[in-house]
């Protein structure tokens, strides 16, 4: 049996946070503060941009598609920020018509950047990524976790960021160049 691609996995969860923030948004607009859709939907989100940011984009970079992972890079800071002013909203009861309206902005940037991925990098990784790398991206999918503190790329207080893959484990940075920038890419 093959196992399934990487686009597959990645538009799978694509699917399963829009459904869990559309919950959250279905509740408020019946008046109701239920924060567990919000949570979940939060916590697979940032894990999602953690698994691209951290082992998926780096590979593409390596193989050339430098611009659409900038661009990726970059929407992934506003997607961040757009869902942190989600959980606060949701924190502090806001009314529940600014909260649409924030939630309504995470939305269509979600949506403008999830079919961008899904188009222009899922099929690239598909592709390119030899069958040891999707492998790997495949487990991570599976059983990865969002290490505590880490926070995308274009989301951070600094240039260099405030806690890598490998910090957050308790690791040395690997010496293997993945580009003049470094592994990160940082200055995208």
């Amino acid at each position: 049996m093959r196992e399934q691609t990487v686009a597959a996995a990645l538009e799978a969860e694509h699917h399963e946070i829009d459904r869990g923030l559309s919950a959250f948004s279905q509740h408020l607009a019946s008046g109701s503060w239920t924060a567990e859709p919000l949570r979940r939907a939060a916590d697979a989100l940032r894990r999602h941009i953690y698994l691209e940011e951290e082992f998926l984009f780096p590979a593409l970079r390596e193989l050339g598609l430098i611009a659409p992972v900038a661009v990726m890079l970059r929407e992934h800071g506003e997607i961040w920020l757009a869902l942190d002013a989600v959980e606060r909203a949701a924190a502090e009861e806001t009314d529940a018509a600014s909260a649409q309206h924030i939630y309504t902005q995470l939305s269509n940037l979600l949506t403008a950047h999830n079919d961008k991925e899904e188009v222009i990098l899922y099929p690239a990784a598909d592709n390119v990524l030899d069958a040891a790398e999707l492998a790997r991206l495949n487990d991570l999918i599976t059983s990865g976790t969002l290490p505590p503190g880490w926070v995308c790329e274009h989301a951070r207080g600094d240039s260099v960021g405030t806690r890598s893959r490998h910090e957050a484990q308790g690791e040395a940075a690997p010496s293997r160049s993945r580009s003049s920038q470094g592994e990160h890419g940082h200055g995208a």
